[in-house]
């Protein structure tokens, strides 16, 4: 398998105006159109009846991931606004452990007009249940373009994630230009996100309703959920020439062992719900590979890199690869695997789990719309003419399209 390194981003560029994104999801989840790429040919329906092109007995796979209130606002006395944007948990590092801190956490933050934070500490006071609490943070680590910053408050009876409820905005995406209003604390969930941790949503998910549900399990759909946490990175363009100069950001999953049973049992019926489930579903291979060189190997040391997919060494049947993560977790009494992907798909990857993929249109020269390359080759730029031709909506609240390899 060739190496993707020498990439020209430009290659994957398209002109996308910027009324064509957007801004606004729809009032009915499941009205927003859906284009069907199956046997290289195009069909144009609403999201309402993706069940009538699901295969029936596929296993769909989504990921559930909620999105939290991660930016945080302080105003200085003298009015400059400083704005900062939680991405990862530090200390503690876990994430459920981080929102259950009581007093003080750590956070991995990006920070909006850092020249301003010239004071050890910034000062919030803000109300909670009719008492007033002081939040304070303090910036304790300078990474270059992101930051550890030390939150504190002097309630012990309110914890993190009680905290981001009140304070807390929620993140949606910067190419909105604009503000997050309070109907976007609805419509940026998906109608299925359980677990807390994301700074931008798994927009595929925010087409599904419970009707729309109910319709592929009537036609004997299956259905999965894992877990991955979105970071910033998310909406990070390419800006090297060469994708080789693109480092893709650290994301971790979380997948149940019983799932991952589930997907070998599924091998060739898989759909994934979104580009971070194809992320999670496609990582699982090298995690695989990596127990089947090292059979010793623990959680601590697996960790699948952007280049892995490229290294030549793949050599094992998908069928083992899932077996050896199988067993690593039955051998070591887990009912769960948990780690991180910095996993870059791109044309030249081999796809080994996910056989369709439901998704939204991606921004022009993203690493998301090289995965949709990798996935349905040139016919991406026939996909998305006949979007920009037929008036689809594009980016995180538009339309979204269905997938389906040859």
């Amino acid at each position: 398998m060739s190496e993707p390194k020498n990439i020209s981003i430009d290659e994957y560029n398209y002109d996308l105006a910027d009324e064509r994104v957007a801004k606004y999801p729809l009032p009915i989840r499941d009205s927003s159109k859906l284009l069907v790429y199956k046997d290289a040919q195009i069909n144009e329906t609403t999201f309402h009846s993706l069940a009538g092109y699901i295969p029936e007995g596929s296993l769909m796979i989504f990921n559930n991931t909620k999105v939290i209130q991660a930016r945080i606002v302080f105003y200085k006395e003298t009015g400059a606004r400083i704005e900062i944007f939680c991405l990862e948990p530090v200390a503690p590092p876990d994430y459920a452990t981080a929102f259950q801190q009581i007093e003080s956490v750590v956070w991995l933050c990006m920070v909006g007009n850092l020249k301003k934070w010239k004071e050890k500490q910034l000062s919030k006071a803000i109300t909670r249940n009719g008492k007033e609490i002081l939040l304070t943070a303090e910036l304790i680590e300078n990474n270059g373009l992101t930051h550890h910053v030390r939150f504190s408050w002097n309630d012990s009876s309110v914890t993190f994630s009680e905290l981001l409820e009140v304070v807390g905005e929620l993140p949606i995406p910067p190419y909105l230009h604009r503000d997050t209003c309070e109907k976007d604390n609805e419509t940026y969930q998906t109608i299925y996100s359980k677990i807390k941790g994301s700074v931008a949503a798994p927009t595929a998910g925010l087409h599904f309703t419970p009707e729309v549900l109910e319709s592929l399990q009537a036609k004997n759909v299956q259905i999965g959920e894992l877990t991955l946490h979105i970071g910033a990175g998310t909406f990070h363009p390419v800006k090297s020439e060469r994708i080789e100069g693109h480092e893709m950001h650290t994301e971790l999953f979380l997948i149940k062992k019983s799932l991952i049973k589930n997907i070998l049992d599924n091998l060739g019926k898989i759909i994934a719900i979104g580009t971070t489930s194809v992320r999670t579903l496609e990582s699982l291979y090298y995690v695989g590979l990596q127990l089947a060189q090292n059979l010793q190997a623990d959680m601590t040391d697996l960790k699948v890199t952007q280049w892995m997919p490229y290294s030549g060494e793949n050599q094992l049947s998908t069928e083992a690869s899932l077996q050896h993560i199988i067993d690593y977790l039955e051998r070591n009494e887990k009912d769960y695997l948990e780690l991180g992907t910095q996993i870059l798909i791109a044309p030249g990857f081999t796809y080994r789990i996910v056989s369709g993929i439901v998704t939204n249109f991606h921004q022009p020269k993203s690493t998301l719309l090289l995965l949709v390359s990798a996935f349905v080759g040139d016919d991406w730029k026939k996909i998305y003419d006949y979007a920009l031709q037929h008036d689809f909506r594009f980016l995180s609240y538009g339309d979204s399209s269905l997938l389906i390899r040859n």
